[in-house]
């Protein structure tokens, strides 16, 4: 496993991790976004470093090449000159020279090849982190949508609840208005039919008040012909008082 997976599924567990335990995962997207491109920008910082590091090789290498140029024009005026031993130590050095040039063209190689690899990496991670920002916008819209639809759900319920509580007070308000309509109408029926007159010793049939006056007026002869009966004659009328 490279240096860039290790990374990679450290920030995935810890991401994971955070948005178990998240209690508002908005927050929780927009940290583990950031570390991503947190982790993004260590590996161009990676890619950078070793750009430098295979230029210091080259840089390096260009002065062995220019060494074994040197040493190798010395070992030729060396053999001009008749000094064969110093044109022998001036070649000992140039091989010297080309061995460690050699071994900087392999670091240069195998640098190159680290570069490639991590340039690749570095693409496929940035396209992996574009895409989570557009995820992670997403993500957001449909919490957000989804606490409008919580915040309205619950001012609903609680709406019905009292919608609730106001249905019943209606209905028990028509219910005493029932109870009373029902009183009224059975005062109308016993009225009709004379039964509170009754109670009451009145009544508004006509012809049972005529009767009745009828009847109270008989009742005044009567009591006046008592009256006159307990008169005294005509001649006993003026030993009444006042006669």
């Amino acid at each position: 496993m490279g240096v860039l997976s290790r990374m990679s599924t450290i920030v995935k567990s810890k991401m994971n991790r955070l948005l178990d335990s998240a209690e508002n995962p908005n927050e929780q997207l927009d940290y583990a976004y950031d570390e991503q491109r947190k982790m993004l920008q260590n590996v161009k910082r990676g890619i950078v470093e070793m750009v430098t590091a295979k230029r210091r090789l080259q840089l390096q290498a260009e002065k062995v090449k220019t060494n074994i140029a040197t040493v190798d024009n010395q070992a030729r005026q060396a053999l001009a000159a008749g000094r064969e031993d110093l044109a022998r130590m001036a070649l000992q050095r140039k091989q010297a020279a080309m061995i460690e040039l050699d071994g900087l063209d392999a670091q240069i190689t195998q640098l190159e090849g680290e570069q490639e690899k991590l340039t690749q990496s570095e693409q496929r991670l940035a396209q992996k982190v574009e895409a989570f920002k557009s995820k992670k916008e997403i993500i957001k819209a449909q919490y957000s949508a989804a606490q409008a639809q919580v915040r309205i759900g619950s001012a609903l319920n609680g709406l019905s609840e009292e919608m609730g509580d106001v249905q019943l007070s209606v209905e028990r308000a028509e219910a005493k208005t029932e109870t009373m309509r029902a009183k009224a109408g059975a005062i109308d029926e016993l009225a009709d039919l004379g039964v509170l007159d009754d109670v009451s010793g009145t009544s508004s049939d006509p012809l049972s008040k005529e009767l009745a006056e009828l009847t109270a007026s008989q009742n005044v002869e009567d009591e006046l012909a008592a009256l006159r009966a307990g008169l005294p004659p005509a001649d006993d009328k003026r030993a009444l008082p006042g006669g």
